[in-house]
């Protein structure tokens, strides 16, 4: 007797096309390597734990300052130097297990599925988008269509997540999930229009650096593709 085949549902037919071959690469990798496959995420959740402990010591606060925090009235290279670091710095006015989590979550799949390299130098793209465009925003001015007001300059940039939607954006790209990065990018306009802070429209430019990165890529590879 043949066994009756069990109809597929629609969801379940768009999980699959949707997320089956990042769930595959992901669960592959955690399968035969377990916490091995993710080391530079774990560091970094360390780090980023530390700095949260250090900068909530009255000791601590202006020394994590110095080092981690990037605002657009600092100098322009004393911003650069700060930036790298500047992505495990948590908010002060935010819970930090939501940062970790993110970073678990985002990092994690990012390193599985990128490598550690690629992951922190798209990470690095982000966070350096956002900290320009502040720049360039309080230059421009409120009365501009993408200024920001001159009290921004002393706002302290995002931290860890800039980073995050720019990783889930791309991993989202190139592991061809293309309703969940459509949904990354519409949940930071909705975002915007809600909070009209520094914050929201730095994740924009987060965005907007990496979308740069994926034009590139796609462009040289159909060079590639040509050439072949």
């Amino acid at each position: 007797m043949s066994a009756t085949a069990v109809p597929v549902s629609p969801l379940r037919r768009f999980a699959r096309r949707e997320w089956g071959p990042l769930y595959a690469r992901v669960r592959g990798a955690l399968v035969t390597e377990r916490w091995r496959a993710i080391p530079m995420t774990l560091a970094a959740i360390c780090l980023t734990s530390v700095f949260q402990l250090v900068q909530n010591q009255s000791w601590g606060y202006q020394f994590v300052q110095n080092i981690g925090a990037v605002r657009a009235e600092d100098p322009l290279l004393l911003s650069l130097l700060r930036t790298p670091l500047s992505l495990f710095v948590p908010a002060l006015d935010l819970p930090v297990w939501g940062a970790l989590a993110q970073m678990l979550l985002v990092f994690g799949i990012a390193e599985i599925c990128l490598g550690r390299w690629k992951t922190l130098f798209l990470a690095y793209v982000a966070s350096l988008s956002g900290t320009l465009y502040a720049r360039v925003g309080v230059g421009l001015g409120p009365d501009h269509p993408i200024g920001l007001p001159e009290i921004d300059k002393t706002v302290v940039d995002t931290g860890p997540s800039a980073a995050v939607v720019g990783l889930a954006l791309y991993v989202c790209w190139r592991y061809g999930a293309r309703w969940t990065a459509a949904a990354v990018v519409v949940a930071m306009v909705i975002e915007v229009i809600v909070k009209t802070n520094l914050a929201g429209k730095e994740h924009i430019a987060a965005l907007l650096g990496v979308f740069v990165l994926m034009l590139i890529e796609a462009a040289l590879r159909r060079r590639r593709e040509r050439r072949g």
